[in-house]
């Protein structure tokens, strides 16, 4: 079993930062992906950034340039710094696991319970 804990979210204005932060415990396999979804009212929930224990990294198209994914392999932490952020940027923000590679919304083996992130126009 893992558990994940979000935490960073908030209300922002159009343009603003926020850094997202999600700590891992439990049994956590060396190598493992982590990562960052989110889900907006109506919308199925959709990858924004994952990271892999090597450091490997992919975004969606749609935060490219301006999110920025990181993680602490010794203390089981994955970081979400978002810049420039949108108001379609709204929703909520989910840290996943995976034991290996290739994360998806479809095979994550953990969720965390979700962070609210709301971006103000």
């Amino acid at each position: 079993q893992v558990q994940l804990v979000e935490s960073g979210g908030g209300l922002v204005q159009f343009g603003g930062s926020l850094r997202l932060s999600c700590a891992a415990s439990g049994v956590i396999f060396r190598f493992n992906t982590m990562g960052w979804f989110r889900q907006a009212p109506g919308k199925e929930r959709e990858l924004v950034a994952v990271i892999t224990n090597f450091g490997a990294t992919s975004y969606a198209d749609s935060v490219k340039g301006r999110f920025t994914i990181s993680r602490n392999n010794a203390q089981n932490a994955v970081y979400l710094q978002m810049n420039g952020l949108k108001p379609e940027d709204t929703a909520v923000y989910y840290c996943s696991y995976r034991t290996g590679t290739s994360l998806t919304a479809r095979n994550s083996d953990y969720w965390g319970q979700g962070t609210q992130v709301t971006v103000s126009s």
